[in-house]
């Protein structure tokens, strides 16, 4: 099947029926208070819809229903066979709407129709069913004991997770921790950030469609932290997941200190080097790659190869070929085809990278190409693809998370140095090595301190890999077998015969 055009894509848009109500308990409802808050798109600026601005009282009424629905035992003690069933017609459901979910994700957070359909979606509803594919073949333990004692060590769902999640990739996230957590039979309160509310929303309705019983999956959107911190403090959220800013990440900790000790799993920000040496096995190869690492999705990436750290010999010839291909990433209308850098998620997020771009010029770094607002005229909220060349690691670019497309360029003598410069930071989460050593490649891989080390190429893995940072990254992992740590509790029993 031939993708739309853009002329189709906007067609589409004008005639979609978008969904603003909270989901819970099967069914969308207003929030308690009344209150909405407006959904535009970056696209244009547009009024996609008043989305329900849900509070503490619209977290409570949800808790409740999902702490009495796994209760129940209605999805938590099905048999994981027939789980599995129901999780593979959800994920089913997902890709028979995949147009429509694409349409509601380019248009609520910018990014190009293309990434939304051939990436996201593909790879959201893998997760669905990679997670209900592992669910009956995870085998407990039976331990080592006397011949007349038997040992069990069984795995249980842990009982009720509220998981927030991200704007940047909004149905991927969600099914990152969708999938291994109602596989396992918890109950799941999905809070979506308020930048990007809409694929949640309508992805509600097809779990119940796909048999998944009301009160198991509960969606809240609202506006600001008002809803998160009230799932964060209530005392019957037995585990909270987030992948978000370290910042959010550190708050979340406290409130859950305050409230009950639920289990806190945290994915929060990046500041990955991507280090190039002289030896790198195709300069162009890694030019191409650093350049997508930097533009893909806007930059509004965690794992975004912010910091280019290359090799003093061959600086100026690999920044001259990073130039050249990040010319083949300029910003253009999201529901084109053919764009392959769309809008940031909101004129916030676009003062965010304005700053960082204005704070390289005063420290003093070099820029050498892009550096600032295009496309104003469309009433869109667009920024040109930037690279900052003669970048120090003390530098505020160097420094902090931007998520935005803005490259810091940073040269190095030896790899001692390169591993010195790449650890130089209070992130974690992931990072690439372009070299054709094999021991150069191994042993600069075990010096790094992040959670996802990639060579000869960058963002690498699928849902066999398990993905998490260090240091204030964050802690546990999303996809593989390891997430289901996440969401089940160990029990340990032992029996006098």
């Amino acid at each position: 099947m031939s993708t739309p055009s853009r002329t189709e894509w906007e067609h589409r848009a004008s005639i979609l029926k978008i969904e603003s109500r909270a989901f819970i308990h099967g069914e969308y409802a207003a929030a308690v208070s009344g209150a909405t808050f407006d959904c535009r798109s970056p696209i244009d600026g547009r009024l996609l819809a008043q989305v329900a601005s849900c509070d503490a009282a619209d977290a409570e009424r949800a808790v409740a229903d999902a702490r009495a629905a796994f209760e129940s035992g209605v999805w938590s003690r099905l048999a994981p066979a027939k789980r599995k069933a129901i999780m593979q017609r959800f994920a089913g459901l997902l890709e028979a709407h995949d147009e429509e979910l694409a349409l509601l994700e380019t248009l609520d957070m910018g990014k190009p129709i293309n990434d939304a359909l051939k990436v996201d979606l593909p790879a959201a509803v893998r997760c669905l069913r990679w997670c209900a594919e592992a669910i009956d073949k995870l085998y407990d333990e039976v331990a080592p004991t006397p011949h007349d004692q038997l040992g069990l060590v069984t795995r249980e769902p842990v009982g009720v997770v509220a998981a927030i999640v991200p704007w940047n990739f909004p149905l991927l996230m969600a099914c990152w921790k969708l999938g291994p957590a109602l596989a396992a039979g918890n109950s799941v309160v999905l809070k979506p950030s308020e930048k990007s509310p809409l694929t949640a929303l309508r992805i509600a309705r097809l779990a119940v469609e796909a048999g998944i019983p009301p009160g198991v999956f509960n969606v809240l959107p609202g506006y600001g932290h008002t809803v998160g911190k009230a799932l964060a403090l209530h005392m019957e959220v037995d585990t909270l997941v987030f992948t978000g800013s370290t910042r959010t990440a550190k708050q979340l900790m406290i409130y859950a200190g305050e409230s009950n000790l639920k289990r806190v799993w945290l994915e929060a920000g990046g500041k990955s080097p991507n280090i190039v040496f002289a030896d790198a096995p195709d300069l162009r190869a890694a030019a191409r790659a650093a350049a997508g690492a930097i533009c893909f999705n806007q930059g509004e990436v965690c794992t975004a190869g912010s910091r280019l750290l290359v090799e003093a010999a061959i600086k100026d010839e690999f920044v001259t070929l990073l130039l050249e291909e990040v010319q083949r990433w300029q910003p253009g209308h999201p529901l084109d085809p053919a764009t392959n850098v769309g809008a940031l998620v909101d004129e916030q997020q676009l003062g965010t990278v304005l700053d960082y771009i204005a704070a390289g010029h005063a420290e003093g770094a070099q820029l050498r190409c892009g550096g600032g607002r295009v496309l104003a005229e469309t009433g869109g909220v667009f920024v040109a693809p930037t690279v900052f060349d003669g970048v120090s690691n003390a530098m505020k670019i160097a420094r902090e998370e931007i998520f935005g497309p803005v490259l810091s360029v940073i040269a190095f003598d030896s790899a001692e140095e390169a591993v010195r410069i790449a650890n130089d930071t209070p992130y974690g989460l992931a990072a690439a090595i372009w070299t054709a050593s094999l021991s150069k490649a191994h042993l600069t891989a075990k010096a790094l301190r992040a959670g996802s080390v990639w060579i000869n190429q960058y963002d690498g893995g699928d849902m066999t890999a398990p993905f998490g940072g260090f240091k204030q990254s964050g802690n546990g992992r999303d996809k593989s077998l390891h997430a289901f740590d996440k969401y089940t509790e160990l029990k340990a029993t032992w029996i006098k015969l």
